[in-house]
């Protein structure tokens, strides 16, 4: 019976680091928190852009992992995309910003 006992703990024991180590988070994955912070990094960054009116028609598509964004798209001129580089890095919770933003 001890047996058992010890046998069901240790199942359980297993189970529960192989939970924590699902959640996580790796060089290229993140933990689930920290995709919810993304996420409303992205929000933020792409509300920030679209409240400047110079940049407010413009393609510019943003993606955050582990707090760095990617600035992504067409823009009209060198000042568009100096500009959306600054509107990123002005929103809190970015760490960088990688601007890949081309004139077209």
């Amino acid at each position: 019976m001890k047996k058992l006992q010890l046998f069901v703990k240790l199942l359980v024991c297993i189970g529960l680091i192989t939970a924590f180590m699902g959640c996580a988070s790796t060089q290229k994955k993140s933990s689930a928190g920290e995709y919810v912070d993304d996420t409303v990094i992205t929000t933020k960054v792409k509300a920030a852009i679209f409240d400047e009116p110079a940049l407010k028609l413009l393609q510019i598509n943003v993606k955050t992992f582990k707090g760095e964004v990617q600035l992504s798209g067409f823009v009209d001129s060198q000042a568009s995309i100096s500009k959306a580089g600054e509107v990123a890095r002005s929103v809190n919770g970015v760490r960088s910003v990688k601007n890949d933003l081309i004139v077209k």
